[in-house]
């Protein structure tokens, strides 16, 4: 196998030096007994102090190589569980991950997230719930309230989940009922008046414990630091059922229904004419359109079965249904200059996502002789449809203005939000398996295929400029892994994985070309750890993909396929426990991703950096519980974002920034209940920046009680 990225064999050099120092930072007994009791559901809410999470321990679930540790996993995984997402009060993917370095999202609250997440500098399309694939699209954030924990699988998901982009895949796990009768509620603030109210319900509902259930129930209203006004609900209901001792079914669903008004506009870059962003302002009053709106309702459904058929061997059926209308009045922006004077464009469309999932696996153990063999095999079936109201769709130049100057602009016409007018309909089929052999008590050598047919069918029923095509692909992986101990791995990984081909969208000159589907490549070498207190996870990486061009000629915009573009770089996160009340976090990713093998026509973009891929990004991170004050913590973190091109031009890079954030929990007993205190305060500085597509943060907070009944 070729590895071409430099940083690989000296990332693995300095892993080994890490791995052979013993016995660093030995864990206190009382904080792993508070840690078992803890994961055994005792207290979800009183905290004693800094919680160590499993870190590199903690067992990944779905995806091709089944249920396995990750330490066990030749990829880079990253999981954040309800008790971090709580402690920080999140609301979006940067959030969620914000202490790993190698997920961002450039979509900040309070606004739709337009495409703006990132693993590795690559865009995020691929995202699942209960391992059920749903269509984000437009407005990327699923409603969190349901969501127990979230895993990020960094890089190339053909081989883990089938077709999709290279840039990694997002997984949410929804709660699931508890053994023992559970009741929480929950009132929060966030600045300015945002207000919402939750309740989290669970338990038997039969004498026998046989039937569990877990019901989730959130609202939320009024007006957040930026001016947005927010209105959502969310619900979610959880069942389980012990048909025999070793047959369970199960059932998840999640509905939300969220409008999003008069948010801050989007910008876009390709007209700018100067060569520096004009100063960012927190002036938000002058970058909303105040009766613009984003309204999203989200279903999201999966039953199945899981099937212990012997000691080391299971079964699950799984079948999922997701839904997304999107109904959109947002208004979008032409930068020009950097007197902040821009062109103002407002976007009117429907689009309804739906999707049906269905996936058998098997996964078990058998020997060969010396070898033991852990085996999952599959297949899985998957119908796609969307429909784009393109009959209904509006775009037009309806104002202008200057960031600094109100936007007096409201929209007055009659909006009409049918989905009729360009359906896409695609098909998938699998079949996928891997073996992972145990060649003693230290080595893992991991073989596996996916094998997809995909098809686009023709929906326009233009027999000249038909729209559909069909295609299939084998999508391998080949990976080693060393364990010179159980609680550290050095690996080594090759996966291919494809992307479908899709129709270019109306605001293109060539709308209704169909790019086809490509093949991307990846190869990884990382190391991790977890033990005596010390989590540790790195891994040097390049990914290779082919190119998609977006271009202005003639004061036209074209969207091609053309070259590849190589993702390469090194990344590297730690956690340590100094003491029973510390924890503290470092990470870093760093890229040089190049666009390359372009034609004659596109060769002035030969070199460049691909647009929105920043070359540093660098985290730290501290928990603190007083010893003196029981159940008080306070938590932190600080986080670095290089400099990044708006395009593939690099001609105007969006600055570099540093944000941070603080926030504290106070756990205590009032009445004989359980009450938790949590309060978060983001972009303490209040330091204003651009985003890709938005302006920044400015600084906002959020407090919240949260009591155990």
């Amino acid at each position: 196998m070729r590895v071409h990225a430099l940083g690989l064999v000296s990332s693995l050099l300095v892993s080994v030096a890490v791995i052979a120092i013993p016995g660093v930072a030995q864990a206190t007994d009382a904080a792993d007994d508070e840690e078992v009791a803890r994961k055994a559901g005792q207290s979800d809410i009183v905290v004693t102090g800094v919680q160590t999470n499993a870190g590199q321990a903690e067992v990944a679930k779905g995806g091709a190589l089944g249920t396995r540790s990750l330490l066990d996993t030749p990829f880079s995984v990253t999981i954040v569980d309800r008790d971090d997402i709580d402690k920080r009060q999140a609301t979006t993917i940067g959030q969620i991950f914000i202490n790993d370095p190698s997920v961002f999202s450039f979509a900040t609250a309070g606004t739709t997230n337009w495409w703006g997440t990132q693993i590795r500098g690559l865009g995020v399309r691929n995202y699942y719930i209960d391992d059920v694939p749903l269509l984000l699209y437009w407005g990327g954030d699923f409603p969190l309230e349901s969501v127990e924990r979230v895993e990020a699988l960094k890089g190339l998901s053909g081989f883990m989940y089938g077709f999709g982009s290279p840039g990694g895949a997002i997984s949410y796990r929804t709660k699931r009922p508890t053994a023992a009768p559970l009741l929480t509620t929950e009132i929060g603030w966030r600045s300015n008046s945002d207000v919402y109210g939750r309740l989290d319900a669970g338990g038997p509902l039969t004498q026998d414990g046989r039937l569990g259930y877990r019901l989730n129930l959130s609202g939320e209203k009024g007006t957040v630091y930026n001016g947005a006004g927010v209105e959502r609900f969310v619900g979610s209901l959880a069942l389980e059922y012990a048909i025999t001792p070793d047959v369970k079914w199960y059932a998840t669903s999640t509905y939300e229904d969220s409008t999003l008004r008069h948010e801050p506009f989007q910008i876009y870059w390709s007209a700018y004419q100067d060569t520096v962003l004009p100063k960012p302002t927190y002036d938000y009053d002058n970058l909303n359109i105040a009766n613009s709106s984003y309204r999203a309702r989200t279903l999201a459904t999966a039953t199945g079965l899981d099937w212990q058929i012997a000691p080391q061997w299971s079964a699950r059926l799984t079948y999922g249904y997701t839904s997304k209308l999107h109904h959109s009045n947002k208004m979008f922006v032409y930068m020009l200059n950097q007197a902040g004077d821009y062109e103002g464009a407002a976007y009117n469309f429907a689009e309804l996502d739906r999707n049906h999932f269905a996936q058998a696996m098997l996964q078990g153990e058998f020997r060969t002789g010396p070898v033991r063999h852990e085996i999952v095999a599959g297949g899985s079936f998957m119908i796609n449809d969307s429909d784009f109201g393109l009959n209904d769709y509006y775009w037009s130049n309806d104002f202008n203005g200057n960031i600094y100057q109100r936007q007096p602009f409201r929209v007055t016409r009659d909006i009409s939000y049918g989905t009729d007018g360009s359906p896409t309909r695609e098909r998938q089929r699998a079949v996928f398996a891997s073996d992972t052999l145990h060649l003693g008590e230290h080595i893992q050598a991991v073989l596996g295929a996916r094998y997809t047919v995909y098809r686009l069918l023709d929906t326009d029923g233009n027999a000249v400029t038909n729209s559909g095509y069909r295609t299939s692909a084998v999508t391998p992986t080949f990976a080693l892994i060393y364990k010179p101990t159980a609680y550290a791995s050095l690996y080594a990984s090759y996966v291919e994985g494809m992307e479908p081909g899709s129709r270019v969208g109306a605001d293109y000159v060539n709308v209704g070309d169909v790019l086809k589907a490509t093949v991307s490549k990846q190869y990884e070498a990382g190391v991790k750890y977890e033990h005596g207190g010390l989590s540790l996870a790195g891994a040097g990486f390049r990914i290779e993909r082919a190119a998609t061009i977006d271009r202005f000629t003639d004061g036209k915009r074209y969207l091609s396929q053309d070259g590849l573009t190589v993702y390469q770089g090194v990344e590297a996160s730690a956690a340590y426990d100094v003491s029973r009340t510390l924890r503290v976090g470092l990470g870093a990713i760093h890229l040089d991703p190049r666009i390359r093998r372009v034609s004659p026509e596109n060769a002035d973009l030969a070199g460049n950096i691909p647009g929105q891929a920043a070359r540093w990004q660098v985290t730290a991170n501290a928990d603190y519980s007083f010893a003196a004050v029981p159940g008080l913590s306070v938590h932190g973190n600080v986080r670095y974002f290089g400099k990044a091109p708006t395009d593939d031009t690099d001609r105007l890079y969006i600055p570099d920034r540093t944000l941070a954030n603080f926030g504290l929990q106070y756990a205590t007993v009032i009445g004989g209940q359980k009450v938790l205190f949590t309060g978060n305060v983001n972009n303490v500085f209040n330091e204003t920046y651009w985003g890709l597509g938005n302006i920044g943060e400015a600084r906002n907070g959020a407090l919240a009680v949260k009591v155990a009944w």
